[in-house]
């Protein structure tokens, strides 16, 4: 048998047993006396009444327990005929059967009387009676010395308090010591089978009950059948067993433990606390034993004194140099000592048989005499061959060695340096690998070339812009000219000479020389797909094309907004009105559009300021795009409304020049940056929000990616800056990959790509992710340099733009190239 947590169990009685376990082996015989006959029924675990006593005494004063040598057959102790006699009676102690003892007292006829009677002569003490059977209680101290190496094997079942039904569906009952399945017997047979192997067993004076834990059946040792017995006949289980001790009375005196006036007194916390003093003389012992100054034999007591373990024995041979006396002396106390630098070990050239090689001819002799000492290959020395050892004479210069020894160790200055012993390929992030990040452009496909006088160098291509569908590319030159190509044939479609038309518009335009031609530089395409118009940047003026690229639909919805500048615009009020001035600009005969359903066709508007324009922005619907004059002070900055044909000013004062300007992609922001700061403005609450530290010189462009979260920032000190808007205002990463000054920087608007263009005459493309968790910084990797323009004039190239749905770029520069890259 085992226990609730799997441990053998040698006796099944034992106060440690399954609970359920005891209740079946007492219901079982209970059930057996019930059913069997009086006369008939074992008198095993039989309870005496009342009305078997004179049967009883027939027994002619039989008080063995056995009948007969089958087995222990038990009989009811025999309760005499006087009913005041204690002796027939075990020793009584507390039952648990109450409701027994409720309906004997409900059966009882006594009076109240006769009950007070009855108590008043019962005895205040129990007395101690022994049992009268000598078999019965040579039982009950059978197997008392039990333990629990009755399952040597482990085999019985180790499942603890696990419920048994959890095993109803499996074909094991739990797991026994070594693991192993312990399977449920198929020989327990039905009901049937189990009533007819109880009448069997009990015909043989057995009584077998069912251990459910280990699924066997067990039969119940003589010694387990008394302790039955005894409970169910309301005593205690073992019989020397008192259940009332006589009172003892304790006297008092002076000593309270004897008085007993403390005796029920719980023992102070602070008895089972371990003392503070130990615990620190432990700490100070333990922290001997880890530097070495004490060991286990003194801890023991077999040395009573460290000091007869370290002293040494002065006549023991020892080593002179241990090879660690540099880290002896820089353990001690005091200034650290610095060890001299060794002389290095001598050569082939020192030895007294040197090889041939190594002896100087007549010519070197000559030569080294020329020679400063220092300057000689060996130094002072000469070599020489002797023939042997003795022959070697004292070295002539030892001396003056020796000296200049010794004013370099004096006169020369140690300091000591630590070695960091760090790989440096490991402080290299780990990036991955440029292959592993396409697609992005590799290789240029398309070359664009500008048509230009035999004689006469190309003009410089100054600024681009695709279309939003990427159809078509809008290029703005130094000789004043706005051309439109085809993407995918490189086909020049249209031309407009803007400088010409901005001069006979203003004379003011025009150079003190009297040369009329302004280069375009800057050109942005409507990124609507619906607005098939663009802007372009010449002089003081901002002039308005309408490009007649647009299908049935588009026409008219490009017409609808081009109808306010096409009448020279609405009254513009305020302080705009002295900054700008809408100038309508009269239909040419430029040719035919490019769309048969267009009707707008060539430049409609003109926007004259009264400084040079550096650049212009569309915000992301179309409508609304901004002009940049850094000299203009207060109107540097003005917003305009193609719709509307209306203009405004949205600053009254000047805090710094500024270069460029750009709208939030999603949010009313307006991102304005000077030469060396970038200012975010709330447009609806008309505040700033934040200002960036950019720590550039001359800021020359910027771009914000299409997240709206991060901004890069290119400026003429060669620096590309990047910005992540929710971490802080000073640049999240500052990328320094070019020789010259950044022209401009560019996000792709769909894929993860960024690019730089520069004056030395390349393009760095970058993987640059975003990811949507704010835990995860950016991932931002060098994949590509694009080289292909030629350096003019110190300019290299000055422009870029991503192509609106692939993973192409253009670029423009100082020697009148326009080139597509493309993924290949």
């Amino acid at each position: 048998m085992t226990n609730a947590t799997g441990s053998p169990e040698p006796s099944i009685f034992r106060f440690s047993l399954e609970p359920h376990f005891f209740f079946h082996c007492m219901v079982n015989m209970g059930r057996s006396k019930e059913r069997k006959d009086p006369e008939e029924a074992s008198p095993a675990l039989a309870k005496s009444d009342s009305d078997s006593d004179e049967a009883e005494d027939e027994s002619e004063g039989d008080d063995s327990v056995y009948d007969s040598d089958d087995g222990p057959q038990y009989n009811a102790l025999e309760d005499g005929d006087d009913d005041d006699d204690d002796d027939d009676f075990e020793d009584q102690g507390s039952s648990d059967e109450d409701e027994d003892i409720l309906d004997k007292q409900a059966n009882e006829e006594e009076s109240d009387e006769e009950v007070l009677v009855s108590y008043e002569q019962a005895p205040r003490s129990w007395k101690k009676t022994a049992t009268k059977d000598k078999k019965a209680a040579e039982w009950m101290h059978t197997d008392d010395l039990s333990s629990d190496d009755d399952d040597e094997e482990g085999k019985n079942n180790r499942i603890g308090k696990v419920p048994l039904h959890w095993y109803d569906e499996f074909e094991h009952v739990g797991y026994n010591v070594h693991g192993e399945k312990m399977a449920k017997s198929t020989t327990s047979g039905d009901r049937i089978d189990q009533a007819l192997a109880n009448q069997d067993n009990r015909a043989q004076g057995k009584y077998v009950v069912h251990d459910a834990l280990n699924d066997r059946d067990v039969e119940l040792t003589p010694h387990q059948l008394e302790l039955i017995r005894r409970v169910q006949s309301g005593a205690y289980a073992h019989a020397e067993h008192d259940g009332n001790p006589d009172y003892v009375d304790y006297f008092s005196g002076v000593n309270q433990e004897i008085s007993g006036l403390n005796a029920d007194r719980y023992e102070p916390k602070s008895r089972f606390q371990p003392s503070k003093w130990d615990q620190m003389q432990v700490q100070k012992l333990l922290d001997r034993l880890d530097k070495g100054l004490i060991n286990m034999d003194y801890l023991t007591g077999k040395i009573r004194d460290m000091n007869d373990v370290n002293k040494k024995d002065p006549n023991l041979p020892y080593v002179l140099w241990k090879g660690d006396e540099e880290d002896e002396l820089a353990l001690r106390k005091g200034p650290q000592h610095i060890s001299a630098p060794k002389l290095p070990p001598p050569g082939h050239a020192e030895s007294y048989v040197p090889p041939d090689e190594y002896l100087p001819t007549d010519e070197d002799l000559k030569k080294w005499a020329d020679m400063e000492p220092q300057d000689r290959p060996h130094g002072h020395l000469i070599p020489k061959k002797f023939p042997n050892l003795r022959s070697v004479g004292a070295y002539h210069h030892s001396v003056r060695e020796a000296f200049e020894r010794c004013l370099d160790l004096y006169l020369c200055p140690r300091v000591m340096k630590r070695r960091l012993n760090i790989d440096p390929e490991s402080l290299v992030p780990q990036l991955p690998k440029a292959r592993d990040l396409r697609p992005f452009p590799t290789a240029k496909c398309v070359e664009y070339k500008t048509p230009h006088d035999d004689g006469t160098p190309s003009p410089l291509i100054r600024c681009i812009s695709p279309s939003p569908d990427g159809q078509f590319l809008v290029s703005g030159a130094s000789d004043g000219i706005l051309r439109l190509w085809e993407v995918q044939t490189g086909r020049l479609l249209r031309s407009w000479n803007l400088s010409s038309i901005v001069a006979s518009t203003n004379t003011d335009n025009l150079d003190d020389d009297g040369d009329a031609v302004l280069p375009v530089v800057g050109v942005e395409w409507n990124p609507n797909r619906s607005h098939h118009c663009l802007l372009a940047v010449i002089g003081k003026c901002v002039i308005v094309v309408a490009t007649g690229t647009g299908g049935e639909v588009d026409s008219e919805i490009t017409e609808a907004l081009l109808v306010a500048c096409s009448t020279g615009g609405a009254a513009v009020s305020g302080k705009a009105a002295s900054a700008v001035k809408w100038i309508a600009q009269p239909s040419s005969d430029s040719g035919k559009p490019i769309s048969a359903h267009a009707s707008a066709f060539g430049p409609v508007c003109i926007l004259h300021t009264n400084k040079d324009v550096a650049n212009v922005r569309w915000q992301i619907k179309g409508d609304y795009f901004l002009s940049v004059s850094p000299k203009a002070g207060a109107a540097a900055v003005l917003i305009h409304q193609l719709s509307k044909g209306t203009s405004q000013q949205p600053f009254s004062k000047s805090k710094a020049e500024a270069q460029v300007a750009c709208f939030h992609p999603n949010k009313p922001f307006l991102f304005v940056a000077s030469q060396q700061h970038i200012r975010i403005y709330h447009l609806v609450k008309q505040n700033m929000v934040k200002r960036l530290m950019s720590g550039c010189r001359w800021i020359s462009s910027i771009d914000i990616h299409p997240s709206g979260d991060h901004l890069i920032v290119g400026s003429l000190d060669r620096r590309m800056v990047w910005f992540d808007l929710d971490l802080s205002t000073s640049p999240y990463k500052s990328l320094k990959y070019h020789e010259k000054a950044i022209r401009g920087g560019r996000f792709h608007p769909r894929y993860p790509l960024m690019a730089s263009a520069s004056d030395d005459g390349t393009v760095h493309v970058f993987h640059s992710m975003v990811y949507n968790d704010l835990m995860r910084n950016p991932l931002i990797v060098p994949v590509k340099i694009l080289r292909g323009h030629q350096i003019a004039n110190q300019y290299g190239v000055l422009s870029l733009a991503f192509h609106p749905s692939q993973p192409w770029i253009f670029t423009c520069g100082a020697d009148g190239k326009i080139i597509l890259w493309q993924d290949i």
